[in-house]
């Protein structure tokens, strides 16, 4: 399904989700389940958003909101 749509709508969906369910936690994986893409557009979506500091990719390899992490932290 995601393949199908423009990549900045894909962009879009994924960052909506993450501020609409602010603990969201996903690997690699999940999100490529979750978002119905193959694994390199999954990579390079996540990349773009750890790229823009929108999401933090955690030492076990989940990506979360970088908000998340910072009101953790301090």
């Amino acid at each position: 399904m995601a393949a199908l749509q423009p990549l900045d709508d894909v962009l879009r969906r994924v960052q909506g989700e993450y501020i609409e369910m602010p603990g969201l936690r996903l690997t690699p994986a999940q999100a490529q389940r979750l978002w119905g893409l193959d694994r390199a557009a999954c990579d390079s979506l996540l990349g773009a958003l750890v790229d823009a500091k929108f999401l933090f990719r955690t030492r076990d390899g989940a990506f979360v909101r970088s908000d998340q992490v910072r009101a953790v932290t301090t």
